[in-house]
């Protein structure tokens, strides 16, 4: 009986992006369709970008356990990337979406035999509102949140590792602070509030980044070390640029490569952290749906050293980021100069 190839049986496979919609989940899927796979996407919305790509779609609510699994019918491999984002909102909104959703995932491929899971996390799950200077992946989750989103995505991740057997094989992605073209959260908010911004603290705390490429191709890496070797099942990795910069100078690149003037002005740590909590203190007993304008979540942040040591992503998974942060930037300049996206440069 003459043997399978490989590669024919890899691109014979469906490959099950869930938000392949997003900014993350849809440079995924473009990286799948490259390289000549069979790809799905489950999302809320329908997406033309995804039918020009010829991805298959379905549409479904990650928190419907039977459209999730509808979605994983004869999948081999699933990117779990679908999320609630964000710093202010309901904690039952988060839990519903990024746990709730992320046990239907695991049920799903359980019930369909798929043999493997890449989920996509956050290195805010450790973040206690401290230093984060080089840590690895040894580092424990934080005791406390300042925020929902951080607090349920380290739910959804212990219930992903619980889930690593011999059945289905899982790895988990901690990508910190995707930005690039396409961006729909981190760079038009620092844009919108270009003109209020003002330094907090000293400002020269160092951060890591991942530009949008970058995080697609771990995923990509992820998936197939997994499929090679079965004994990185259950391992956590954390995805950064592996260039640490200082928070401000990041914000002020990015406000350069739209055409904007530098942050200018500052505020003392302290000051702005009392803010914060008075605001969110005000929301909450208005009930403010909007998310305040300071929160002590972000001011944590950008005070905060967050950087993160990379070697076990690079030793087990092959990861080095290949678009630099100055190319991404660049790169991010020239999307923003398009006249189809108001804001940028004209």
């Amino acid at each position: 009986m003459p043997e399978t190839d490989p590669t024919t049986a890899k691109k014979s496979e469906t490959v099950l992006v869930t938000g392949g919609g997003g900014f993350l989940g849809s440079a995924i899927v473009k990286r799948l369709v490259e390289r000549g796979g069979k790809v799905r996407s489950f999302s809320r919305n329908f997406y033309p970008k995804l039918e020009a790509m010829g991805v298959e779609q379905i549409q479904g609510d990650i928190a419907d356990r039977k459209a999730v699994e509808h979605a994983c019918q004869d999948v081999a491999l699933v990117l779990h990337v679908a999320a609630k984002p964000g710093v202010w909102g309901h904690y039952d909104e988060y839990y519903r979406t990024n746990v709730n959703g992320t046990e239907n995932v695991i049920a799903a491929c359980q019930n369909c035999n798929v043999s493997r899971l890449v989920y996509t996390s956050s290195p805010s799950v450790v973040f206690d509102g401290k230093n984060n200077a080089g840590v690895d992946e040894s580092a424990p989750y934080a005791l406390k949140f300042q925020a929902h989103y951080p607090k349920t995505k380290a739910l959804a991740e212990q219930k992903v590792l619980r889930a690593a057997s011999g059945r289905l094989s899982t790895i988990i992605l901690r990508p910190h602070l995707i930005w690039g073209p396409e961006d729909n959260h981190l760079v038009p908010r620092i844009i919108a509030r270009a003109k209020k911004l003002r330094r907090i603290g000293k400002g020269r705390n160092l951060v890591d980044t991942t530009y949008i490429d970058n995080a697609a191709e771990a995923h990509i890496l992820a998936a197939d070390k997994l499929e090679e070797n079965q004994k990185l099942s259950g391992n956590k990795y954390f995805i950064s640029q592996d260039e640490p910069i200082p928070v401000w100078d990041m914000i002020n690149a990015i406000l350069n490569a739209a055409g904007l003037a530098p942050v200018k002005g500052s505020v003392p740590k302290n000051m702005a952290w009392l803010t914060g909590a008075l605001l969110e203190f005000i929301y909450k007993i208005f009930k403010i749906s909007a998310e305040p304008p300071l929160t002590r979540f972000v001011v944590d942040e950008l005070t905060s050293p967050h950087w993160f040591d990379i070697s076990a992503a690079k030793k087990d998974l092959g990861y080095i980021p290949k678009i630099s942060t100055q190319e991404g930037l660049r790169r991010l300049e020239k999307w923003l100069s398009h006249e189809n996206n108001p804001g940028g440069r004209k």
